[in-house]
């Protein structure tokens, strides 16, 4: 009996092996160019020189399967620094490829280049690329999907199609001026001028209509729309005239079935939903719109269109007059409620294994902040409230990124006086972080702070949102990291109650988090992936302002929970 045990053992592990084996023999190593430029991009009438990847605004669609190699050559044509950051992708002892300026690698020059390389591990569904440095990634961006393995399949029924619905935003200037110009005032940059989806403003903006983006669907079809927020500084309901939403998966994870007729995406939150076929043959609206937590403060508040059209659509009138697509009702602007209902919808599709016995029990607070006017600056340099200017931090730590090195290439070779290692675990002062705030606490300390994890450590994070300025929905953002979403409340994060909230079943497993908007949410994950990562809001003039900090994760024991090597090719400062 015990022989056959044995070689019950044998057996089963050599077919594992063979499997894992085969597994392997499928994976492809894709190898792609981007070549970043100037094109010029007519939008609302006026013809801008835009950055973009190979001419193309959005950028390619990258289209990879679980397992798969990537190998992206950036070719650095333009006159700005540029990185480029895999958003979501876990890059397990990759660091060198996740991209954050002055984090994991320095900026590729103009008439640089850097190869990207890097392999997808265990993630299925959309995730996206875009620029990792000043404002660049307003035009510079693409969706990445990643496929099932071969031979293996969806856990939902085959889609007849499947459409990326890149949701963006555009300014009739150029980016960098806007950021520029805010930085040298101190007060908030101007607001943009449209919302695009992949890449087109829609029927509602002037100069729009002929180029609206076309999604086609056939009656009794079901279709994937894979919806990513790559907007700068908006949150955005997204929603389709008359049409039901199945959402199936989010930040390339699957999810719990749930249907709903809204949607609302933080920037740099994916959601894949299916739609189905079921209307009378017509035209519809798919729309999208401003979320606008922040009370009192300035935000675009138009809609960008595309046309859901049947193939079987009645044909235009001979005069060539097409009947007018069904425009959908969207909430209201300032629609807590329905955010909350919705975020509170997602789970896993399964039981899974949450972190326990936490190792790092750790409070952030996040939000804005104002800066008095220095003496030597002239009062046209502090145009924020009451002539000061707009800082923003977390646990009153505004994040300053270094110059000369990035903090990974400081981490590995050892390099002093680049960053320290006391970010504080807590905040520092604690108050009524969501009732009235003492102007004492408006100004944060800058610093380049990290925060030490042992590799393997089990995380908990409190993510918690402040009335300094504003109270605001912060959509935060962890660089190599998945992590489990285990509850989310408003007011204080308030351990003694909001503990019986967590949900340690089948929470939702995401790479942003939509904190809401004056509440708090809590994640974990275990530390498995050594190197530096940032942790940062994404509205990127909450990072411009330093809303943003970075953990150092150490290596574990042996190769596989190390630290690859730099790569040759990797830019220097």
């Amino acid at each position: 009996m015990e022989t056959f045990k044995n070689f019950s053992i044998i057996f089963l592990g050599l077919f594992l092996l063979i499997c894992s084996a085969f597994s392997f023999a499928n994976a492809d190593v894709q190898r792609h160019q981007f070549v970043i430029q100037a094109t010029p991009v007519k939008r609302l009438c006026m013809t801008h020189n835009s950055i973009t990847v190979n001419g193309m605004f959005p950028g390619p669609t990258l289209d990879v399967r679980n397992g798969d190699t990537l190998e992206v050559k950036v070719v650095n044509k333009a006159k700005y620094n540029v990185t480029i950051h895999w958003h979501g992708i876990r890059q397990m002892r990759t660091g060198w490829a996740d991209g954050p300026e002055f984090v994991t690698q320095c900026p590729i020059r103009p008439g640089g280049s850097y190869t990207y390389r890097f392999t997808i591990q265990g993630q299925e569904g959309t995730l996206w690329w875009h620029a990792h440095s000043s404002w660049l990634r307003a035009t510079v961006y693409g969706a990445l999907i990643i496929r099932p393995r071969e031979g293996e399949s969806y856990p939902f029924p085959e889609p007849k199609r499947e459409t990326p619905i890149i949701l963006g935003e555009w300014w009739d200037a150029n980016p960098i001026d806007v950021v520029r110009e805010s930085t040298r005032t101190g007060a908030a940059p101007n607001v943009s001028d449209a919302y695009t989806i992949n890449g087109q403003p829609g029927d509602l903006y002037k100069c729009s209509s002929e180029d609206t983006t076309i999604v086609p669907i056939d009656s009794g079809e079901t279709n994937l729309l894979r919806v990513i927020n790559a907007a700068m500084n908006q949150p955005l309901f997204f929603t389709v005239a008359n049409h039901k939403l199945t959402i199936v998966g989010a930040d390339a994870s699957y999810t719990k079935p749930f249907t709903t007729s809204v949607l609302m995406l933080g920037p740099g939150q994916t959601t894949d939903v299916l739609i189905r076929g079921d209307q009378p043959p017509a035209r519809y609206y798919m729309a999208a719109r401003a979320y606008q937590s922040a009370q009192n403060a300035p935000f675009d508040n138009t809609t960008t269109t595309a046309i859901l059209e049947y193939k079987s659509a009645p044909c235009p009138a001979k005069n060539g007059s097409a009947p007018k697509p069904i425009m959908p009702s969207l909430p209201a602007y300032n629609d807590t409620n329905t955010v909350t209902a919705f975020s509170r919808s997602f789970r896993s599709p399964r039981k899974v294994e949450v972190p326990a016995d936490i190792d790092e029990s750790l409070v952030f607070t996040v939000g804005l902040g104002l800066n008095n006017c220095p003496p030597n600056f002239h009062k046209s340099r502090c145009q924020g409230p009451n002539g000061t200017r707009f800082t923003a931090s977390m646990n009153n730590v505004s994040f300053v990124l270094p110059q000369n090195f990035s903090l990974l290439q400081a981490h590995q070779q050892g390099i002093p006086g680049v960053f320290t290692t006391d970010f504080p675990g807590n905040p520092p002062v604690k108050f009524d972080y969501t009732g009235n705030v003492s102007q004492s606490l408006f100004q944060p300390i800058t610093g380049t702070k990290l925060y030490k994890l042992k590799f393997g450590s089990r995380v908990q994070i409190v993510l918690q949102d402040t009335s300094i300025v504003t109270p605001e929905n912060h959509p935060i953002h962890l660089h190599g990291y998945d992590f489990y979403i285990i509850a989310e409340g408003f007011g204080n994060f308030n351990p003694k109650k909001d503990t019986s909230k967590f949900n340690l079943v089948d929470p939702p497993l995401r790479n942003t988090v939509a904190v809401p908007v004056n509440g708090w949410a809590v994640i974990r994950f275990v530390a498995d992936n050594p190197g530096v990562w940032l942790m940062h809001c994404h509205l990127d003039v909450h990072i411009t302002w330093g809303l943003a900090m970075a953990f150092m994760v150490e290596n574990g024991v042996g190769e596989l929970q190390t630290l690859q090597v730099p790569p040759p090719d990797l830019p220097i400062c």
